[in-house]
This record gives C-alpha cells, structure tokens and sequence, in this order.
C-alpha cells in the first residue's frame, strides 16, 4: 500500500464548500438565506457561483433552468446582475425556491 502524500488528501476551501452545498442542500440554502440578509451582489454571485458548481456546473443547471448557458455564465459573473425571472429559474433547478418572510413582528 502507498502512502498519499499531504497534498493528495488536502483540498481547497473551494472544492470542500461545494461538496458540502452538493452533499447538504438544506446548508446550502440557509448560506444563501445568510448572504441575501447581510450581503451585497457580489458575494450573492460568488454564492451562486459556488452552488452551480455543486449541482452540476453551469452548463447542466442552465439545461435544467432553462437558460441560454452563456448567458448563465455572465450572470454568474463578479459583476453579474440577474433578473428574478432568471435567479427564480437557477433556484428551481437547484430545488430551492426565492421566499420573503418579515423582518419581525410587528406591535400594535
């Protein structure tokens, strides 16, 4: 038997974030739940970036969402800005959905 070396067993922040999105789908939602309350666009991109990955790269979840893959791909992008109809389309094709809750309890 060979012994792997340390750099065989390691893996980026990167990787070990999309396995954990493709593995757990309900983590996955509650970190884009995290950044849409306490983040801006970019990090949103960069999130969905990541969770198109886990769920089969942007060519596969285009097919699914119905989507041009190029223009997935500048959605995708740092400096991406996607329509509802098309962050409606990418979430369905990722078994979630876009919801809107208050922010608390409102006090007569």
């Amino acid at each position: 038997m060979t012994r792997k070396s340390k750099f065989e067993l390691s893996r980026s922040h990167e990787e070990a974030t999309v396995e954990s999105f493709r593995k757990d789908p309900k983590f996955a939602a509650e970190y884009l739940n995290s950044i849409l309350e306490d983040g801006d666009q970019e990090e949103l991109m960069l999130a969905l970036r990541r969770m198109s990955e886990a769920f089969g790269g942007v060519q596969k979840l285009a097919g699914k969402a119905r989507l041009n893959a190029n223009t997935l791909y500048r959605t995708l992008s740092p400096k991406g800005n996607p329509e509802l109809k098309s962050l409606r389309a990418m979430l369905r094709a990722m078994g979630m959905q876009l919801t809107v809750r208050p922010l608390s309890k409102r006090v007569a």
